[in-house]
């Protein structure tokens, strides 16, 4: 066998089988690009599901790891430390928020939310204990926890993981009337993402977030925007609530926070909402580490600069139109999305999303299906218009037959 053969052999023998990747084994990567153990370099045209917004090894995020990692890793919150304060007040500013609660991973993040928002509800808004309702999407993505599954629609995603946690109520997305009609006086948030991700790159009507924002306000219920994958300059903007000039009680952040070098994540809101919290009701003994809030505070220098959305806006604009033009000609049915990222819906009879992405991995370009029949493209920010036009070109080609 080869290499590569030996490698994928040895992982299906030794590891659980709840992935099913691409059969390429990377070894080393730069930029928008990745080598595998054979040598064969391939264009990245994932990015982590956007955790490599700034692309592979980052220069100014490796170096600021580095650095760190000769002082010190780890205190747990058992201390303070001398990163911890500047990543609070500096994340908070970028949000346009008060308070920041840092966590590690996505779904932590979405179930820091989810409790802070019933302790918002039983404290604040006094709703009875124990009653506390949250509204959510149907076809959302927010991560794998028990919890979170229980407010999925996907049944991969549910099949056998029961019991389910009660206290949510899904409702189409992009639906005000039925959004309206879901609302109780037990409704403490409805948590959102922007635009869905796992679901193929759905971007909402316009007007929905801003009716959303409206509802909420209305009802004295929380506004919880799920921004981890479309957040941090992926859709041209900082955040994808912005595009509609809505801005929630809380985001939710993860993914490129840690810059593809360590996980990072974090819910931010006003003191309002994150002051309900007493010491000892939540934590997590890595979440705001010191490895972790040195790289996530050049993530924010780098962001504050507004180059890597203007990228973002930029070329994604150039993807869009260039993708555009593939619908009508019998293999795409439609294309979504915005900024760097899209969902390429293949028409039946021209393949599978899966079968779609070995075709374009075998042409060196990765990228990875969803829900069947569409593949999901969302480069890093880094990549250049001439590797980008190129990876195009082998979707023009696979597409061609």
């Amino acid at each position: 066998m080869s290499t590569t053969e030996n490698a994928i052999a040895s992982a299906d023998a030794h590891s659980a089988h709840n992935y099913h990747p691409l059969p390429v084994v990377v070894a080393t990567a730069e930029g928008a690009w990745m080598t595998d153990v054979e040598g064969r370099r391939y264009l990245d045209m994932l990015a982590g599901y956007s955790a490599l917004n700034f692309g592979h090894g980052n220069r100014r995020l490796i170096d600021a790891a580095k650095a760190q990692l000769e002082r010190v890793t780890l205190t747990s919150r058992a201390f303070h430390h001398d990163r911890f304060a500047d990543f609070c007040t500096q994340l908070a500013e970028l949000c346009g928020m008060e308070m920041v609660l840092p966590m590690n991973t996505g779904a932590e993040a979405v179930e820091t939310a989810v409790k802070t928002a019933r302790k918002w509800g039983y404290r604040v808004k006094g709703v009875p204990d124990g009653m506390a309702k949250i509204i959510v999407a149907s076809d959302n993505f927010h991560g794998r926890t028990t919890t979170v599954i229980s407010f999925s629609t996907d049944h991969e995603a549910r099949a056998d993981f029961g019991p389910y946690t009660p206290g949510f109520e899904i409702v189409p997305y992009g639906d005000l009337t039925a959004l309206r009609a879901a609302m109780t006086e037990n409704t403490v948030a409805v948590l959102l993402e922007p635009i869905q991700g796992e679901a193929g790159v759905l971007v909402p009507p316009s007007g929905y977030l801003p009716g959303v924002r409206e509802l909420t306000r209305e009802r004295n219920v929380l506004f919880i925007a799920d921004e981890i994958q479309s957040g941090l300059g992926r859709t041209g903007k900082t955040f994808a609530c912005e595009h509609e000039g809505v801005v929630p009680d809380m985001y939710v952040l993860g993914k490129a926070l840690g810059g593809g070098v360590v996980p990072v994540s974090a819910v931010v809101s006003s003191a309002a909402v994150l002051g309900v919290y007493r010491p000892g009701e939540h934590g997590s003994t890595f979440g705001g580490n010191p490895l972790a809030c040195a790289v996530a505070l050049e993530v924010i220098a780098m962001l504050r600069t507004g180059e890597f959305q203007q990228r973002a806006r930029e070329l994604g604009d150039h993807l869009h139109q260039e993708l555009g033009l593939l619908v009508g000609g019998g293999a795409v049915e439609t294309v979504r999305g915005r900024g760097l990222w899209a969902g390429v819906d293949i028409a039946p009879g021209h393949g599978t999303g899966r079968e779609i992405s070995e075709k374009l991995m075998d042409r060196r370009v990765l990228v990875k299906d969803t829900h069947g029949s569409t593949i999901r493209i969302a480069p890093p920010l880094v990549i250049s218009k001439e590797d980008l036009d190129w990876g195009l070109e082998q979707l023009r080609e696979v597409l061609r037959g």
